[in-house]
């Protein structure tokens, strides 16, 4: 059975092995454009930022240098039910170095096509057990982010030796450039 989080809320992740499904809708707003949603990893150190550039997984690079991330690849239109894109990880892989991974979903790009988080809907993050499907927890994010264009889902991170998770679902008008100064 799953854990239904709350905003803030925190859990201990037990599995060494697991993957992080993210998954949107896009209301039926028409801005001339398709929307492009994608989730991007940040590996970071103790200083809050990112271990070296290779230690931000997304769409244009794929996997950690150590490969403990790895993002399964961009979905371009988001349609259908379920995950939109999946990032697995394998805690038993990752530089010592690594305490915490932000998850972020951005609009590409948004200001362009004006478009905002205010025209999607049934925004979630979870995380499963890839040996068996079963999902372990679940955050949907239930906020109207009518003016941001990036979301961070949630974040692992490294406590006293255990690894935890932390629905976060903050959002930033700016979008992934604003993300990559604040984790740089």
């Amino acid at each position: 059975m799953a854990i239904n989080l709350e905003k803030g809320q925190r859990v201990a992740v037990k599995l060494p092995q697991f993957a992080i499904g993210l998954g949107w809708d896009v209301n039926d707003s028409n801005t001339g454009y398709d929307y492009d949603l994608d989730a991007s990893a940040f590996i970071l150190g103790d200083n809050g930022k990112i271990l070296a550039d290779e230690y931000f997984v997304f769409y244009n690079n794929l996997s950690s240098p150590d490969e403990s991330v790895m993002h399964t690849g961009d979905n371009l239109t988001g349609e259908g039910e379920g995950d939109d894109e999946t990032i697995n990880i394998d805690l038993s892989k990752i530089d010592p170095r690594a305490k915490e991974i932000i998850f972020v979903v951005t609009i590409h790009k948004a200001p362009e096509r004006k478009q905002n988080f205010g025209q999607v809907h049934n925004a979630f993050i979870r995380l499963y057990d890839t040996a068996t499907g079963e999902e372990v927890l679940r955050y949907d994010l239930d906020e109207d982010f009518s003016i941001e264009t990036a979301v961070e889902f949630g974040r692992l991170y490294l406590r006293n030796g255990e690894w935890k998770f932390e629905a976060i679902g903050n959002g930033m008008k700016g979008g992934l450039a604003e993300y990559l100064k604040k984790y740089n």
